[in-house]
């Protein structure tokens, strides 16, 4: 007996399809060696794809099968050493081959597993579970996102959208119109037929028949359904109503911010720009930033620029107050800011950045981050937020960095979807 199967009704897409199913089965070994990726990548080199290795062993597919059972006695051929009940020694770890490798200990080797993933699904699993905090729809703004909704009907389309329920009603209406009068005039016919018969009239009888199949002919002439019946379910675009969002970035550049540690501000920011960039397409993005003083700057002159200088950190809060005054003020915008430092600032000026952000930059976000950038014990900085973050527990966050291993998990401590509301 054989079986065919047709395969024919198959999506072309089957690869893609394909890919997919495995791209999800393996998301776990994905996810963590694109955590690794993002430790041991350059800033410029972060917006890319990525090779993935997964070990062999982990690619095997499930199967069931059936058992030996039992106990079994079985004599090969060729034996000429032991017998049954003898006890072997257990082989030395490692081996003793003349090859230049290195022996695995493990008395068996294999080869990983590797393909690669796209830019695209680079960040799928980047920013897998993260959101803005606490965002809320303050008012609706201009937008490029529309939905189609159902906006009754209209006499001209396409005959998928084509409605056969109101079509045929209307079609029914028509024919009624149409014939109402042919049909009174029909029944004043036939009565006058059947009285002319009844006295025996036999002289106007034929030209009433006459009439009557005339009249039957035009009824039959009207179409059960005409072009102006159709109608058809009108669609239209109804723009979404989606949240106005800032984001301000502020990063200090100052003498005390050594290479090293502005490559780390740098790449949190970078996370965080292609992490803005990829889920929210209407968010405003405000780049500051400061040493003595600050400065509104673009991305490039944020990421790569290079400045020096003392360290005034009061004087980056308040330009962005100046911003948020003059660009986002009157409630309708939702306000984030991410504030990168090593901690190092002026001691008179650590307790006006916290009488700042206390009483004006606070009040005003939706969810305000400092990241503190340094492998010792915190600043003065800190302390200053710290008592800060007392007052507003939900609305400020304080992490530290100490090296490339903790960007991405601080990173993903301060959004975590599941530890807010989810962005509208």
């Amino acid at each position: 007996m054989s079986y065919i199967i047709d395969r024919r009704l198959n999506g072309k897409n089957k690869s893609t399809v394909n890919r997919q199913r495995f791209l999800r089965r393996y998301r776990a070994h994905i996810k963590d060696a694109v955590k690794d990726a993002v430790n041991r990548r350059s800033i410029t080199d972060m917006d890319r794809g990525e090779q993935i290795s997964i070990p062999t062993r982990n690619t095997n597919e499930p199967s069931i099968s059936h058992g030996q059972g039992g106990k079994q006695n079985r004599v090969y051929p060729g034996n000429k050493e032991f017998h049954t009940g003898d006890e072997l020694e257990k082989p030395q770890q490692g081996g003793g081959g003349q090859g230049s490798g290195q022996a695995s200990d493990q008395g068996e080797g294999e080869e990983d597993f590797t393909f690669a993933i796209t830019r695209d699904e680079f960040l799928n699993y980047l920013f897998d579970d993260l959101a803005l905090p606490n965002m809320i729809k303050k008012s609706l703004a201009q937008t490029k996102n529309f939905q189609t909704r159902r906006a009754g009907f209209v006499s001209e389309g396409t005959p998928n959208n084509l409605s056969v329920v109101k079509s045929m009603r209307n079609a029914h209406a028509r024919r009624i119109g149409m014939g109402a009068g042919k049909r009174r005039k029909l029944k004043e016919l036939q009565s006058q037929l059947e009285t002319a018969e009844h006295v025996g009239n036999t002289a106007i009888i034929p030209t009433l028949k006459s009439e009557i199949e005339d009249l039957e002919r035009r009824l039959k002439l009207i179409p059960f359904l005409d072009d102006i019946d159709l109608r058809y379910r009108n669609q239209v675009k109804v723009p979404m109503p989606t949240s106005k969002a800032v984001m301000f970035c502020l990063m200090d550049v100052s003498g005390s911010m050594t290479q090293d540690v502005k490559d780390l501000a740098k790449r949190f920011y970078l996370l965080l720009y292609l992490f803005l960039e990829r889920n929210y397409e209407q968010i405003d993005i405000v780049f500051i930033r400061h040493h003595t003083s600050a400065k509104e700057v673009d991305e490039q002159e944020f990421f790569y620029s290079r400045e020096t200088g003392g360290t005034i950190v009061s004087s980056a809060l308040k330009l962005m107050d100046e911003i948020i005054q003059s660009r986002y003020d009157g409630g309708d915008w939702n306000i984030y800011a991410a504030q990168a430092s090593d901690g190092d600032n002026w001691d008179d000026d650590s307790p006006l950045c916290a009488e700042l952000l206390s009483k004006k930059i606070l009040p005003a976000v939706q969810y305000f981050s400092y990241i503190e950038i340094t492998p010792n014990d915190h600043q003065a900085l800190w302390d200053a937020y710290k008592h800060v973050g007392k007052s507003f527990d939900k609305q400020f966050a304080m992490a530290q960095i100490r090296g490339p291993e903790d960007i991405f998990p601080v990173f993903r401590e301060l959004f975590a979807r599941d530890q807010y509301e989810e962005a509208i």
